[in-house]
């Protein structure tokens, strides 16, 4: 069996809070959690939007905050991430392309393929004609092993008006590459801070919550010059696969983290 631990959406910062919640406070409630209960996983994922700002500082604070797992992390970039000071500051596998911070993690119950939506001086994702090249060779690769995709910025429609403008440019193509290899199992999903489940193109897939903090659900409708957080703790996923089959399950790793102004 594999086990995997999935998080997204740290929005880390050396100091201060965002959006009214201490960062530091909920990632090491992360990381206790799993440190008590998930010491067995082989990994964790975490699906972009590491840091907040992306400064130097942020980065060299969240990597030794990650430190303290007990368990090897991978982590992505979303749109709040430097590229640059990623690679400076934290742990990427062999398999990483040398432009991109997209790579694969093999496993004795199939491939993880994490993938680079950051589109440079947007919130909106992309992914371009060198990584779509990229996620060919490597699905190709991939015989018949079952393959799982995870992706900071969805690549289709949620459903969400507020984030849904902010997907990935063309998604379309990339579900259609996705589409065109049956050994692909399943996408995972950040940056909507919201969990969803459904299929497209006919892949299931799901969407989690922050660690940090919960966008309000889509009813009553709200715009970003409205937004405050949803008063819903933070949440990780614990991923099994075993025998051709997986689940996942959904964590609040702490119920004390309500509220706007709570820690």
């Amino acid at each position: 069996m594999t086990k995997i631990i999935w998080l997204s959406d740290l929005h880390y910062v050396r100091d201060g809070t965002v959006q009214g919640h201490d960062p530091r406070l909920r990632l090491t409630a992360a990381i206790d959690h799993i440190n008590a209960h998930h010491a067995d996983a082989d990994f964790c994922v975490i699906s972009g939007d590491i840091v907040d700002r992306a400064t130097t500082e942020d980065y060299a604070a969240v990597a030794a905050a990650l430190r303290l797992l007990a368990i090897p992390v991978h982590p992505m970039v979303g749109n709040h991430d430097d590229r640059a000071l990623f690679r400076d500051h934290l742990p990427l596998p062999s398999t990483c392309m040398n432009d991109f911070v997209q790579f694969a993690v093999p496993t004795p119950d199939g491939l993880l393929i994490c993938l680079d939506t950051l589109m440079v001086g947007s919130d909106t994702g992309e992914v371009c004609a060198e990584r779509q090249a990229w996620l060919q060779d490597t699905l190709e690769n991939a015989g018949d092993a079952p393959v799982y995709v995870f992706m900071h910025h969805p690549p289709h429609a949620l459903g969400l008006p507020m984030q849904d403008a902010d997907r990935i440019g063309k998604g379309e193509d990339l579900l259609n590459l996705l589409s065109g290899f049956p050994n692909v199992q399943h996408l995972f999903i950040g940056h909507v801070h919201r969990a969803i489940a459904g299929t497209v193109n006919g892949i299931p897939f799901t969407t989690i919550k922050s660690a940090l903090y919960q966008a309000p659900a889509p009813h009553p409708a709200w715009d970003w010059s409205s937004f405050k957080p949803a008063k819903e703790a933070p949440t990780l996923g614990v991923i099994t696969i075993q025998d051709g089959s997986f689940a996942i399950h959904f964590n609040e790793f702490c119920n004390w983290c309500f509220g706007v102004n709570t820690p």
